[in-house]
């Protein structure tokens, strides 16, 4: 057990100190060089700063990002969920990968400090190796779910104004210019995804492509009956103001019809912590009383 202990430890040195060699290996020639012709120093601000430790950070989950083996597929699927999150830097699928080889090797250096590995060091470890690989997906999987629970909350205020900016005269696309920046700070979200529409609308890509793209990295339900309506609606010629505020109205509805499932689910769901801890807790003040005085009784017959 002992030897096993050392092992990893010395692997885990091992792979570290590997790991800041390859990274920082620029930086120390720079500091050589800098020692054998100085140079006039210039005072970093705190953007440079903080420019130059997510630089770092950055480097450091490359570095072990290139430690797991994983193929084309897999890294453009996780990149599609780091945009659905809202992650769109080219480091966000480093720093995952990273992150799966990070996490794992801090939750066993942990268990290890702490002696949770004395009780069973196989379970505990493979316990950690697995949380620690699985955990960021879980994390990210939160974090797409929140994201989207965002967007479909602010949709229908979104639609509402652009209604009001297409029935004052604005085309779809300067509607959609102008939601995006008045909302940007109470929808920020949907807003975003917005004003990289368009991005696209201004690179000269076909509007129903940009509309599609836009449904494809949110993947939320009601944007893509959206998208589906405008398509159509561009289409057939229809009034786009009709369009979205039909579909505004819509999702207002689909909100209260789930709040009132929710509020029907409440009584089924009250069942079992009545069971559980009201029930019982009712039996034993409201019987305890007669079942002392009848102990007693049966005391006192048995006594005589």
């Amino acid at each position: 057990m002992l030897i096993g202990i050392l092992s990893f430890v010395a692997f885990f040195l091992l792979a570290v100190a590997a790991g800041l060699f390859f990274t920082y290996r620029d930086t120390m020639l720079v500091r050589i060089q800098e020692v054998i012709n100085p140079k006039p120093k210039k005072k970093e601000n705190l953007v440079e700063k903080i420019e130059k430790t997510k630089s770092s950070i950055g480097s450091v989950m490359g570095t072990l990002e290139g430690l797991l083996p994983k193929s084309k597929a897999e890294v453009g699927v996780q990149q599609l969920r780091l945009i659905r999150a809202g992650f769109r830097s080219e480091q966000a699928v480093k720093m995952l990968f990273g992150a799966k080889v990070l996490v794992p090797l801090v939750l066993c250096a942990i268990a290890l400090v702490t002696g949770l590995s004395k009780v069973n060091a196989f379970f505990v470890f493979a316990t950690c190796l697995g949380v620690g690989f699985i955990g960021p997906d879980f994390w990210l999987g939160k974090k797409i779910k929140s994201r989207q629970k965002k967007i479909r909350k602010g949709l229908p205020d979104v639609l509402d104004l652009m209604v009001v900016c297409v029935e004052a005269g604005l085309s779809l696309d300067q509607a959609t210019m102008r939601t995006s920046e008045e909302l940007k700070m109470a929808q920020p979200d949907l807003c975003d995804e917005f004003g990289l529409v368009v991005l696209e609308l201004r690179a000269g890509r076909a509007r129903s492509d940009c509309w599609r793209n836009l449904a494809e990295r949110t993947d939320e339900e009601g944007l893509r009956n959206m998208v589906s309506m405008l398509v159509q609606s561009e289409q057939l010629g229809t009034s786009v103001s009709k369009t979205l505020r039909v579909h505004s109205e819509t999702l207002r509805t689909q909100r209260v019809q789930h709040v009132e499932e929710q509020a029907a689910k409440t009584s089924v769901k009250l069942v079992f912590p009545l069971v559980l801890f009201i029930f019982p807790a009712l039996f034993v003040v409201t019987l305890g009383p007669a079942a002392i005085l009848m102990m007693d009784a049966f005391k006192q017959l048995l006594g005589h």
